[in-house]
C-alpha cells in the first residue's frame, strides 16, 4: 500500500561519466540505486536511470514517491559548449560613472560571440554609501525596452552600481521594463545573484540571464520524464551549488545556482552516509576527482572570485579542487620508465575500452583490478600480464594525486577525516598521508544522488549596510529575516527554517559599511494529504 503522505524521494544526479539515481523511503533508507551512462543529450540518460530505479522498487512502492530531485550539468554544459543560450540585453545602471570599463571586457571573444549579448547603459546607480550617482532615467529604460523588443532579445540582465548597498534602482528598473515587456519576460537583478565587485556581479548576472531558456527546458523535460513514469504529481526540486535544493520556479529564475551542484550533492551525500559533519570529501568519478570540504554539515563556500567558462564571477560557489583523475584515466609509461595517470580519460566508455573489460586501453581501473583491490569489477585475468613494476608505479601516482588534492583543501597541517565517494573511489587506498581516518561508506558510488535526495532547502543573503543608517543588530536581524524568506520561496517548510550561518565583515574602505551574509536552511515543504 502506498503511504498516504508519499514521503519517498527520487534523487538523480548527472555527472560527466555516469547519471546516478536512488530512491529513499520515508525513514531515509536507501531502497534502490543505479548508475547509467551520461548521454550526450543528458535527458535520455536521466530517463534511463529513473526507469531503472523505479523498476527495482515496483509500481506499488513507487506510488509512495512524493518528491523528485535533480542535480544536473545542463547549465554548466550550455556555458562550456556555448550552446542554447538566450540572447541577453546587459543593462548597466551607472551613467555617467561606469564608462571606463565596458561590459564583458574580460570575456573570451568566442564566448562573447556565442552569447549574443547587447550592452546598454542608462543613468542611475549609487555611491558606496547609498547616495545616488544620478537619478534613475526611466525614459532611457523605456528606450532600451523598445530596442529589446524590436531586436529580439530574450532576457535582460540588470546591474546597478553598488546595488548590494542599495537595490532601489535595480528594482525600479525591473518594474519599468516589466511594464514595457510583460511580467513574464525574464529579468535578472544582479543584487539577487552576486555581491560586491561590480564586473564580477555583472558577469554572473549576464550568465544567469543567458541560462533562462536552458533552465526552462531542463525543468520541463524532467517533469515530462516523471510524468511518463506515472509521477506527474510529485514535488520537483533542482539541486543548487550550496548543497541544498530549490523549487522549479526558483530554479527557472536563478539557473546559475545549479552550476557545481554535482560536487556539493556528493559532499552532502558523504555527510549523510557517514554522519560526519566536518571532513574532506573526495569524489572520484570516471573522468575527474572533485575534492571539497564538509564544514558543519554543508559544503565550504569559496571566498574568492570563481571562473565559470573562463568568466570571473562572484556569486556563491563551493570551494573545490578538481583534478584529472577518474576510473577511466589513461595510464602511460614513458621511455624513461616514468608512469603518468590522466588527465585524459575514456570516461563513460571505461566498461568497453579498459583492459579489464576486454578493451585495449590501459586505465586507472585496470591498475586497481590488477592489484586485487576492486572485487567484482572487470576480469582480473585480462590484466594479469601487466608488469608489476608498472602497476605499482601507476598506483603510487594515483595515491599521490589524491593526497596532493586533499592537502590543497586543508586549512591546517593536522590530520583530517577523509570520506571517499563516487564510483571511481575504488582507486583510492584505505590510508592516505595527512588523513587521520579514511571512510568509504556503504553506497559510496551513488553518494551524489543520495545527496540530491536528502537535501534541505536554503536561502542566502549577502548585503552591505551603512551603520550610520542602521545598527549592526538591526542589520543582522533584517538579513536573517530575508534569508528565511528566501528559503521559504525556494520551497522550505516555514516551520522548519532556521538560520545556520551568520557572517558580518566590516568594510573599512567603505567607511562605516558592514557586509552581512546569512544562510537559512529548512526541510522540504510537504503537502498535506
Amino acid at each position: 500500500m502506498a503511504d498516504t503522505n508519499r514521503t519517498w524521494r527520487l534523487g538523480i544526479d548527472v555527472g560527466g561519466t555516469n547519471t546516478d539515481a536512488v530512491i529513499i523511503d520515508g525513514d531515509l533508507q536507501l531502497v534502490a540505486a543505479t548508475k547509467s551512462p551520461t548521454t550526450e543529450d543528458v535527458m535520455s540518460g536521466i530517463e534511463s536511470a529513473m526507469h531503472e530505479v523505479l523498476m527495482q522498487v515496483g509500481s506499488e512502492a513507487a506510488a509512495n514517491i512524493g518528491f523528485a530531485m535533480l542535480g544536473t550539468t545542463h547549465c554548466t554544459n550550455a556555458i562550456v559548449e556555448r550552446k542554447r543560450l538566450n540572447k541577453v540585453a546587459a543593462l548597466r545602471i551607472g551613467a555617467p560613472a561606469t564608462t571606463a570599463v565596458s561590459c564583458m571586457a574580460d570575456w573570451p571573444q568566442e564566448l562573447k560571440d556565442a552569447m549574443r549579448v547587447g550592452d546598454f547603459l542608462v543613468h542611475g546607480g549609487n555611491e558606496f554609501d547609498g547616495r545616488e550617482i544620478s537619478p534613475l532615467s526611466e525614459d532611457e529604460l523605456r528606450d532600451v525596452a523598445r530596442t529589446v523588443r524590436e531586436e529580439g532579445y530574450e532576457s535582460v540582465a540588470l546591474t546597478s552600481v553598488f546595488s548590494p548597498v542599495s537595490d532601489a534602482h535595480e528594482r525600479r528598473a525591473a518594474e519599468v521594463l516589466a511594464a514595457e515587456l510583460g511580467d513574464e519576460f525574464p529579468i535578472t537583478l544582479s543584487s539577487e545573484i552576486g555581491s560586491l565587485g561590480f564586473l564580477e556581479r555583472e558577469n554572473a548576472s549576464i550568465l544567469n540571464a543567458a541560462l533562462h531558456g536552458v533552465a526552462h527546458t531542463t525543468a520541463d523535460g524532467f517533469e515530462a520524464a516523471l510524468a511518463a513514469e506515472g509521477l506527474s504529481d510529485v514535488a520537483v526540486y533542482l539541486g543548487q551549488n550550496d548543497g541544498t535544493l530549490m523549487s522549479v520556479d526558483y530554479a527557472k529564475r536563478y539557473p546559475i545556482f545549479t552550476i557545481a551542484c554535482g560536487p556539493t550533492n556528493s559532499i552532502r551525500g558523504a555527510s549523510f552516509l557517514t554522519h560526519e559533519k566536518d571532513a574532506v570529501v573526495v569524489d572520484i568519478g570516471g573522468t575527474t576527482t572533485d575534492v571539497g570540504v564538509l564544514a558543519h554539515g554543508f559544503p565550504r563556500e569559496s571566498m574568492i572570485a570563481v571562473e565559470i567558462g573562463d568568466v570571473r564571477t562572484n556569486f556563491r560557489m563551493p570551494d573545490l579542487v578538481s583534478v584529472g583523475l577518474g576510473g577511466g584515466s589513461i595510464v602511460r609509461q614513458a621511455a624513461d620508465g616514468s608512469v603518468s595517470v590522466g588527465p585524459d580519460s575514456v570516461g563513460y566508455k571505461v566498461t568497453r575500452e579498459a583492459r579489464c573489460f576486454g578493451g585495449d586501453v590501459l586505465t586507472a581501473t585496470d591498475i586497481v583490478v590488477a592489484r586485487g583491490q576492486a572485487a567484482g569489477v572487470g576480469d582480473p585475468a585480462l590484466v594479469a600480464d601487466l608488469d608489476p613494476g608498472l602497476v605499482d608505479a601507476a598506483y603510487a601516482e594515483i595515491k599521490r594525486i589524491i593526497e596532493d588534492a586533499v592537502d590543497a583543501m586543508k586549512t591546517s597541517a593536522g590530520d583530517v577525516t577523509v570520506i571517499l565517494v563516487g564510483g571511481g573511489s575504488i582507486l583510492a587506498p584505505d590510508e592516505l598521508e595527512g588523513a587521520g581516518k579514511v571512510l568509504r561508506p556503504e553506497n559510496f558510488g551513488v553518494a551524489n544522488a543520495v545527496g540530491s535526495a536528502i537535501a534541505q532547502v536554503s536561502g542566502q543573503v549577502a548585503k552591505v549596510f551603512s551603520l550610520s543608517e542602521i545598527s549592526r543588530e538591526d542589520a543582522i536581524a533584517a538579513s536573517k529575516e530575508r534569508a528565511c524568506e528566501e528559503a521559504i520561496d525556494a520551497g522550505a517548510d516555514p516551520d522548519t527554517v532556521e538560520v545556520v550561518e551568520v557572517e558580518d565583515i566590516p568594510m573599512a574602505y567603505l567607511g562605516d559599511a558592514l557586509c552581512i551574509r546569512v544562510k537559512a536552511v529548512g526541510n522540504l515543504r510537504v503537502a498535506q494529504p
